[in-house]
C-alpha cells in the first residue's frame, strides 16, 4: 500500500452486527481491522456500516442500527420483512457509493447490490467473500466479475466452493490476517482447552464440550451466544465440573485467556471458509484440535493441528490428546509466516491498484444480465 498515493476508500460492511469491539464474529473483526490498517497507511476511509458501529470511524450508516437487534437472524433470516429492511439500506448506500467520489470500494457486505453496481457502473471494487455461496449472492457474484470488479476469498477451499474448478480471473485467494502483537505468544499455558467463537449450531460448541469430557480435559468456552435456544438445549447441560462458559471477552482479555490454555478446540460444522478464531489462538501459541471441515486443515496445516471427522466427539478427544504434543512455537510461526494483517492488506492493495487501473480499459463484455440492479426504494425487495 505504501506504493500508492493516498486513496479515498469506501469499506462496505455487513450490517447484521455493529463494527466495533468486542466483535460478534470474524467478519466484524475483519472490517474493523481493515479500516484501521488503511487509515494507518494514510488513506481516507469511509465505513459503510450500521450506524451504531465504532464512532471513531467516519461512518456512512447503511442502517441506523444493526439489524440483529430488531430482526434477530435466527428468527428472521430469509423473511420478506428483513429483506426489505436491508435492501432499502443498501439501495441508499449504492447511491452514496456512486456519488461519493471514491477511488475504490472494498465490499465486505455479503449483499447482492454492491457487485452488481461495480459491474454495471464500472465502479472499481474488490468484493471479499467471507461465507460459503448462497442463492442471490452467488448469482450476483457469478454475473459481476470484470477487470475492475474483483473478488477475494479466504482459502483455496472457499474458491472451489464458489466456482468449482472454473474460477474466473477476477477471483483471488487472500488469507485473513491478524496483528500478531495483539495476540501475544506465551511459551507455557496453564492447562486445559479453550474454545472461542459465535455460539451457534454451525460452530459445534457442544461437541467441543463433549470431546473435552471424553479426553478428561478442562474446557472454557468464550464468545457471544448467537442462538439462545441452541445454547440452552445443547451447551448449557455441559456446563458443570470442568466445562465452563467464560463469557464474551474483548480482544485483550480473550488473548490472555487463549494464552493461558494449552490447546484450542476448533469445531466447525459447516463449510468453514477460513477460521479466524483458530489463527488467533495459534498466534498465542496454541496447537489446535479441529474438525476437518472446509478450510480448517488448509489454514491450520499439518504441523499445527490434529484432526477429526466432523461431529465425532470421540475422534476429537483423540485429536486433543495428540495435539497436546505439538510445540507452541509451531502454530505461532505459521501465523507469522502466512496470516498477518500487514500481509493481508498488502495483497488487498495490489488488487485495489489492479481494479483502479482496469476501470477505463476497453472490455467487450460489459453488459449486465437482463435483471437490472434496482436502486430506487419502492421495489427493492424484488431486486436480484
Amino acid at each position: 500500500m505504501t506504493a500508492l498515493e493516498p486513496l479515498r476508500v469506501a469499506v462496505v460492511s455487513h450490517v447484521r452486527h455493529p463494527i466495533r469491539p468486542p466483535f460478534e464474529g470474524g467478519l466484524e473483526a475483519h472490517s474493523w481491522h481493515l479500516v484501521r490498517a488503511l487509515e494507518a497507511r494514510g488513506h481516507d476511509v469511509t465505513l459503510f456500516a450500521a450506524g451504531d458501529s465504532d464512532p471513531t470511524f467516519r461512518i456512512h450508516p447503511v442502517l441506523e442500527e444493526h439489524y440483529d437487534r430488531a430482526f434477530p437472524w435466527h428468527r428472521h433470516h430469509g423473511t420478506e420483512a428483513l429483506n426489505r429492511h436491508v435492501d432499502a439500506g443498501f439501495a441508499q448506500a449504492a447511491r452514496a457509493l456512486l456519488d461519493g467520489g471514491f477511488d475504490v470500494v472494498h465490499n465486505n457486505a455479503m449483499h447482492r447490490y454492491p457487485p452488481r453496481l461495480a459491474r454495471s457502473r464500472r465502479v472499481p471494487m474488490l468484493s471479499s467473500l467471507h461465507v460459503p455461496p448462497f442463492d442471490a449472492l452467488q448469482r450476483a457474484v457469478h454475473a459481476s466479475d470484470a477487470p475492475w470488479s474483483l473478488f477475494s476469498v479466504t482459502s483455496k477451499r472457499q474458491r472451489r466452493s464458489w466456482w468449482g474448478d472454473a474460477a474466473p480471473a477476477a477471483a483471488r485467494v487472500v488469507h485473513n490476517g491478524i496483528d500478531p502483537a495483539a495476540w501475544p505468544f506465551r511459551a507455557r499455558g496453564g492447562g486445559g482447552v479453550v474454545w472461542s467463537g459465535r455460539i451457534a449450531p454451525n460452530k459445534g460448541t457442544h461437541l467441543a464440550a463433549a470431546a473435552a469430557r471424553i479426553a478428561g480435559l478442562p474446557l472454557t468456552i468464550h464468545g457471544p451466544i448467537e442462538d439462545r435456544d441452541y445454547f440452552d438445549r445443547l451447551v448449557r447441560p455441559e456446563l458443570s465440573g470442568e466445562v465452563r462458559y467464560g463469557g464474551h471477552l474483548d480482544g485483550v482479555a480473550l488473548a490472555a485467556a487463549l494464552g493461558a490454555a494449552d490447546l484450542f478446540a476448533f469445531t466447525p460444522m459447516w463449510d468453514e471458509p477460513f477460521g479466524l478464531a483458530a489463527i488467533e489462538a495459534m498466534a498465542c501459541g496454541l496447537p489446535v484440535a479441529a474438525f476437518r471441515s472446509g478450510a480448517a486443515a488448509e489454514v491450520i496445516g499439518p504441523e499445527a493441528g490434529r484432526y477429526a471427522t466432523p461431529g465425532d466427539a470421540s475422534a476429537l478427544a483423540r485429536a486433543m490428546r495428540a495435539a497436546m504434543g505439538i510445540d507452541r512455537m509451531v502454530p505461532r510461526r505459521r501465523v507469522e509466516a502466512r496470516f498477518t494483517l500487514g500481509r493481508m492488506v498488502d495483497r488487498y492493495a495490489a488488487l485495489y491498484r489492479e481494479a483502479i487501473a482496469a476501470v477505463g480499459a476497453p472490455w467487450a463484455d460489459v453488459e449486465m444480465p437482463p435483471v437490472e440492479l434496482r436502486i430506487a426504494p419502492p421495489r427493492l425487495h424484488a431486486a436480484e
